[in-house]
């Protein structure tokens, strides 16, 4: 019989969550960390390892009934237990305490701005908002996290909502780069998928490229660029353009 591994410093099941589903009228469960669950659901957490206490499908965690080899394979198909444990991870009821719940809604609430920071910025500045301050600006002005909505839809809904108590633009910036071929051998795909849409792009004697990203995405290139061409690139706004409120930049 599989049994569960928890921490040594730690008494069996103490720190356990199961995770629940119901499939082809039989009940599957798994044994996960707490405090895990929500955290990869919310792709906050990306290792397995530190979610699944085993990768093995139980019909019972708390008396270690392991699922039998037939009923997985009716049921999902698979009798790949690790695969399994995904679906039930992914699809699973779960009970969440307080804590957590809170935690959960935190997160998304700080993801929400850092969304709204990387599509707009403050029209008097030309400049995109720390997280810090649309934060503050959400409380201010009663906005929370709704926990069934993704962040960045929320972020479209709150953008509307603050345009009425700061100076907030959706915007798209213009943006020059250029280095020396050699320099932007390690760098080019990075610095291709921070842009929007490329408008034109030049292989020949040097990387040369112009495209439209969002105002978050400046930073990072400016320091992609700094980095592997040591000081001697460019990275530098050519203008900045006014969006439709509601474009989705992917």
């Amino acid at each position: 019989m599989s049994k569960i591994f928890t921490p040594t410093n730690q008494k069996l099941l103490t720190n356990v969550v199961v995770v629940k589903l119901k499939k082809a009228g039989k009940r599957f469960e798994i044994a996960c960390y707490k405090n895990k669950v929500v955290a990869w659901r919310n792709k906050i957490e990306k290792d397995i390892e530190e979610v699944l206490q085993t990768e093995t499908v139980f019909t019972n965690v708390s008396r270690g009934e392991v699922a039998k080899a037939a009923d997985l394979k009716k049921a999902f198909n698979s009798e790949d237990h690790k695969k399994i444990c995904l679906e039930i991870l992914e699809k699973g009821e779960f009970q969440i305490s307080e804590k957590e719940r809170q935690s959960a809604l935190n997160n998304k609430f700080t993801e929400i701005a850092s969304n709204i920071s990387t599509m707009c910025i403050n029209p008097t500045t030309q400049r995109p908002y720390p997280v810090s301050i649309l934060e503050k600006a959400m409380k201010d002005a009663h906005i929370s996290a709704k926990p069934n909505k993704s962040a960045k839809q929320q972020a479209l809904e709150v953008i509307k909502i603050l345009k009425e108590t700061i100076p907030i633009e959706r915007v798209k910036m213009k943006i020059k780069v250029s280095m020396t071929m050699s320099d932007a051998k390690k760098c080019r795909d990075q610095i291709k998928g921070l842009f929007i849409s490329v408008l034109s792009e030049d292989n020949d004697s040097q990387f040369e490229i112009t495209g439209l990203s969002e105002p978050g995405n400046y930073k990072e290139l400016a320091e992609l660029v700094g980095k592997h061409s040591r000081g001697k690139g460019m990275c530098e706004v050519l203008c900045v353009e006014q969006s439709s409120e509601n474009a989705v930049f992917e």
